[in-house]
């Protein structure tokens, strides 16, 4: 049997990078899969169709998730079209990038409402939809909670923030069977990386290599594998870690 057989899982922004790359390999194992977006609707529904046309279950709901509304239409849909939930992974970030000085406000609240208060959102609204025997959620956070990287201080210590939110909630609703774990990757090859200058044989990517061990980027299915492990029953007794998915470029 597939490790995910039957289950109910949301990813949130999974319509490219490191989302997707969960999406497809719950699928893969059996999962039923929530494909949600903010505004890629093309590439979330692209998404789906990989896993339609290889014999998945998945449906692509947009929802911002830093709007408590947008948030409980998600679940809601997903409680329509599924039943129930299993496992949410909490994987939409918004990066925002900048020195010191160029930090406004906007990108202050920004990468907070969307790395912090948008897990917090979409965890509160699991706990309504998790069946009696409990639940499971990963939160995707990063090698830069603990070791920030320079002009990335707000992406830094919302990581940081997720981190801490994984280790309480693991002591609030481990009596209620429900598991929450942290994935930290290290430097990876999604379009998010991209956007923000490391493309390949870019001095960015050649820094983030000479610094990994293993000598190379990640791929989103390095993540994913992680992703699934935690989330099936060989995980069973794990809870609250943080999980280093980098290469040994973060060797805490």
């Amino acid at each position: 049997m597939s490790k995910l057989e039957n289950k109910v899982a949301i990813v949130t922004g999974a319509s490219k990078g490191i989302g997707a790359g969960i999406a497809k390999a719950f699928a893969h194992e059996g999962a039923k899969v929530v494909v949600n977006y903010a505004s890629s609707k093309e590439a979330a529904d692209k998404v789906v169709k990989t896993i339609t046309d290889n014999g998945g279950t998945a449906i692509a709901v947009q929802a911002d998730v830093s709007n408590e509304a947008d948030v409980n239409k998600l679940f809601e849909e997903t409680k329509n079209a599924f039943g129930s939930l299993d496992i949410l992974v909490n994987n939409a970030v918004y990066q925002g990038y900048a020195p010191i000085e160029q930090v406004t406000a906007e990108i202050f609240h920004q990468s907070f409402n969307v790395n912090v208060l948008g897990a917090v959102l979409t965890i509160q609204a699991a706990l309504k939809l998790f069946s009696d025997k409990g639940g499971n959620i990963i939160n995707i956070s990063s090698g830069a909670s603990k070791m920030p990287l320079p002009n990335a201080s707000m992406y830094s210590a919302t990581k940081a923030a997720i981190d801490a939110v994984t280790i309480s909630l693991s002591k609030e609703l481990g009596a209620k069977n429900i598991r929450i774990n942290s994935i930290l990757p290290g430097a990876t090859e999604t379009e998010g990386a991209a956007d923000a200058g490391v493309t390949k044989g870019s001095e960015y990517e050649k820094m983030f290599i000479a610094n990994t061990p293993l000598g190379r980027r990640g791929k989103p299915e390095d993540i994913a594998k992680a992703a699934v492990f935690l989330a099936s029953d060989d995980a069973a007794w794990i809870t609250g870690e943080q999980l280093s998915v980098s290469g040994g470029m973060y060797g805490f």
